[in-house]
């Protein structure tokens, strides 16, 4: 992708909250991603009678939030939505997720609950600036396995300045590797950052979420500039840590820069 020399380089940072919550500060537009705000010892109900434990805390609550633009949200599950969330957080404020998630937000009084089918697009505007967002595709589990957990979600987003290329950073959400994810690029183009759920989560024996070879195959796939790896070792259901998928992609001499980031940190993804 080429760069002009002028205007500097994109405002792009993410802050890391926990499991897959973070802060996103593109240019003028904060976005917050998958909600999780139980504290460690809590437990989140996953659907279909399974519940997981928090083994860590999070760095803020919803108090402490800055103003936001809007939500990112891949699925409806409780280490992605929590009930703490249900309750506190502004009920007109964008969320954007699955259609399913946007019927049940909508019954919870969520006004701004806004369903996105695969490769639908929305877009934020301020003065001069743009950020379009785009739901990507994903799979939460294999063969018969997706039809039992909820349709997921990734996002791609794309901020447009005067004087600068777009910025373009993609957002996992809980899918597992699947070669046609190479659809990201080549349908919104090349990547600066990627931000990545692992965890190798597994539901009944069966995973449901990358691992660290999953994880590591996703970042060869798609050839982001920045990586950044979340939701990595917050619950017991989660069984491939962070340093795992560091270890993979370096064997395999991924061409990425990996940034990580503990809770209540801040990387920058430009």
């Amino acid at each position: 992708m080429n760069r002009p020399s002028a205007g500097g380089p994109t405002a792009a940072s993410l802050e890391f909250v926990g499991t897959a919550t973070t802060i996103l500060r593109l240019g003028p537009f904060t976005l917050l991603t998958d909600p999780n705000f139980l504290h460690r010892g809590q437990r989140a109900y996953l659907g279909k009678g399974l519940f997981s434990k928090r083994l860590t805390e999070p760095s803020m609550q919803p108090a402490d939030l800055p103003r936001l633009d809007g939500v990112l949200l891949s699925h409806l599950h409780g280490d992605h939505f929590d009930r703490v969330a249900r309750r506190e957080l502004d009920r007109g404020l964008l969320v954007a997720t699955t259609p399913a998630s946007s019927r049940t937000l909508t019954r919870w009084g969520f006004g701004g609950a806004h369903g996105m089918r695969t490769w639908e697009t929305l877009e934020l505007t301020e003065r001069d600036t743009r950020l379009r967002i785009t739901a990507a595709p994903g799979q939460h589990g294999p063969g018969p396995a997706k039809h039992v957990m909820p349709p997921v979600m990734g996002s791609v987003l794309e901020l447009e300045e005067p004087g600068r290329p777009v910025f373009r950073v993609y957002i996992s959400g809980d899918t597992l590797f699947r070669p046609y994810l190479r659809d990201v690029v080549e349908r919104t183009g090349p990547l600066d950052a990627a931000v990545v759920h692992l965890g190798g989560t597994r539901a009944f024996g069966v995973l449901v979420t990358m691992d660290d070879e999953q994880g590591a195959d996703l970042v060869q796939l798609l050839e982001p500039a920045v990586t950044v790896p979340v939701h990595f070792d917050d619950y017991t259901v989660f069984r491939s840590d962070r340093a795992e998928f560091l270890a993979r992609c370096q064997e395999r001499g991924l061409p990425t820069h990996l940034r990580t980031v503990e809770r209540g940190g801040r990387v920058e993804l430009s």
